[in-house]
């Protein structure tokens, strides 16, 4: 499975002899489980399980919750109460997918940045990376679809307006529209197709989510130092790595529950805390909310989408250039779309030698930015567009497009960035210097 020499699983016993012969399940999971990791991981590659962990709480959660729920549009809303008022335990089920959610994109971020800063993008997981931006894509329409589900105040008018996005689309655009609400506004039509897919696409998410470990197994983990697992020979290849199981697998499993002690507690004690309380009103096509905000993780792009207003200079430049086929609303939609497609496109875009940010001084602190850019984007997307929040989100907008597409190009070109150690091995010994040993004189960065 991967390119990294390693011990091969052996089959003992007749029955195991027989089985891996017609069927080499138990060689697989031998494989997985053993699989030779480099050692010298951090806390930052934690996320994988938490990842992992908060798909398969979604979809059993939401496989209970669907059998109590009705998608209809007089009957949606007080589905929803009688599963919180009279389904045993039902309230908990629902707090549990609810903030799920939130905690799945927040692992996901966690997990994107982490990639973002220490080159895990790089040759040769460009197809790992572009696999995990496919994920992401399809995370996003499945939690959008969701909260269309509980058919309140903020669902019905959110929809409104995210779907009339597409109409925004030159010539196919209505057509598209109409298509994706199977009529001509949301209504019982929209209801149906979205409760369709969002039960279909975390199923879709799991395989996809199956190949991206696959992807990673076979051209092996990135680490801290971006330096690759020597392959030379079965003996260095040990002096990297360590199994995967137990060393990487309790301290994943630690980070789980840490991280779920924190989760039961948002549950337990606050599970309304990141929800709207419009969408507790049921919904009313004649009383639009006076501020329709979106879900916090759909902030970002949200505020990216609302930026590019006529009074734009680029804006009006592009509609000028394309006759008025690329007005401000899609110019808005393309940006904010195009806000994840250079993500996407980061292992074409960064051109330095060097694949982490450990040894790279200067990408260090416009990455800092990035990340503050990104909270920043996320907290003026839920403010009302209107001075000063309309210029904080244009010019923090322009700086995400800016750090792909300008600053990470360039950095490639000017910075001089310092020398990663030659070996994961020299790494890890300068952290852990072992007793005894000529490492132990060596400060730990």
């Amino acid at each position: 499975m991967s390119g990294i020499p390693h011990d091969h699983y052996e089959p003992k016993t007749n029955l195991e002899k027989g089985m891996e012969a017609r069927l080499p399940i138990l060689g697989l999971l031998y494989t997985t489980i053993m699989a030779p990791t480099p050692k010298n991981l951090n806390w930052m590659w934690i996320w994988g399980i938490v990842l992992t962990f908060t798909l398969a709480l979604q979809i059993i959660t939401g496989i209970v919750l669907v059998m109590h729920y009705t998608p209809h549009v007089d009957m949606a809303f007080a589905s929803i109460e009688h599963i919180m008022r009279d389904v045993n335990g039902g309230h908990m089920i629902r707090y549990f997918h609810m903030n799920g959610a939130s905690l799945f994109f927040l692992a996901v971020y966690a997990h994107i940045f982490r990639g973002l800063y220490y080159g895990s993008y790089k040759a040769p997981r460009e197809v790992t990376w572009i696999i995990g931006m496919l994920i992401y894509l399809l995370m996003m329409g499945t939690a959008f679809m969701g909260y269309v589900l509980p058919w309140g105040q903020m669902s019905f008018h959110g929809t409104a307006v995210i779907t009339g996005l597409f109409g925004a689309i030159p010539f196919i655009g209505e057509s598209i529209q109409t298509w994706l609400l199977g009529a001509g506004a949301v209504g019982q039509p929209a209801l149906n197709r979205f409760f369709s897919l969002h039960y279909l696409m975390p199923f879709i998410i799991a395989g996809l989510v199956i190949l991206h470990i696959w992807a990673f197994h076979h051209t092996g983990n990135n680490n801290p130092t971006g330096v690759e697992v020597r392959r030379t020979s079965k003996e260095d290849a040990k002096k990297d790595t360590l199994p995967f199981w137990p060393y990487f697998v309790i301290k994943d499993l630690f980070a789980l529950a840490v991280i779920l002690v924190v989760f039961m507690a948002v549950v337990g004690f606050m599970p309304n805390y990141l929800g709207h309380p419009d969408n507790y009103i049921p919904a009313n096509a004649l009383a639009t909310p006076a501020h329709i905000v979106p879900e916090w993780y759909f902030l970002p792009f949200y505020a990216i989408l609302r930026a590019f207003t006529a009074d734009v200079w680029v804006v009006q430049i592009v509609q000028f250039l394309s006759f008025g086929i690329i007005d401000a609303k899609f110019f808005g939609v393309l940006a904010m779309f195009g806000a994840i497609a250079v993500m996407a496109l980061a292992p074409w875009l960064d051109t330095s030698s060097v694949r982490s940010g450990r040894y790279r001084p200067m990408f260090k602190w416009w990455f800092a930015l990035l990340v503050v850019d990104f909270i920043l984007l996320m907290w003026v997307g839920a403010r009302p567009t209107e001075f000063p929040y309309d210029w904080i989100s244009l010019i923090a907008s322009t700086y995400w497009f800016a750090y792909f597409l300008v600053i990470l190009p360039l950095l490639g070109v000017i910075e001089k960035p310092d020398t990663p150690p030659a070996t994961i091995e020299d790494d890890f010994n300068a952290h852990y210097p072992a007793k005894g040993s000529t490492a132990a004189a060596k400060p730990a960065e």
